[in-house]
């Protein structure tokens, strides 16, 4: 059941960063619920092989090479998903960075409504 509530938190963050930012566009309501999915599918598979295979380079920007990696799994939710569409990289970096803040947020006033 939680895990449910953070997919539709994340979606109703990605509702609300398109409805922000000029270069993403969600088709719909469902369209959003699919990229929440995609996205956390993405960082459960892919990310910790890119974090693996980039770590030389992480290690030498002092993790903020981590950025660049979420923004690639934004643009491969782009890729996957019809309906959703982020015009670029910086795009996509942005994009991500308010995604984390916004699901941080959120996600802290759910752990405070449980107790």
């Amino acid at each position: 059941m939680k895990t449910f509530l953070k997919v539709l938190l994340t979606a109703l963050a990605v509702i609300v960063l398109a409805n922000i930012l000029p270069g993403v566009t969600v088709a719909s309501y469902t369209t959003a619920v699919i990229v929440a999915v995609v996205i956390a599918l993405l960082n459960l598979f892919v990310r910790p092989l890119l974090v693996f295979f980039t770590l030389p380079a992480t290690i030498v920007t002092l993790g903020l090479f981590l950025f660049v990696i979420n923004a690639v799994i934004i643009l491969l939710a782009d890729k996957l998903v019809s309906g959703f569409a982020v015009s670029g990289f910086f795009t996509a970096l942005l994009f991500s960075v308010l995604l984390s803040i916004f699901r941080s947020l959120m996600f802290s006033l759910l752990k405070e409504g449980d107790e």
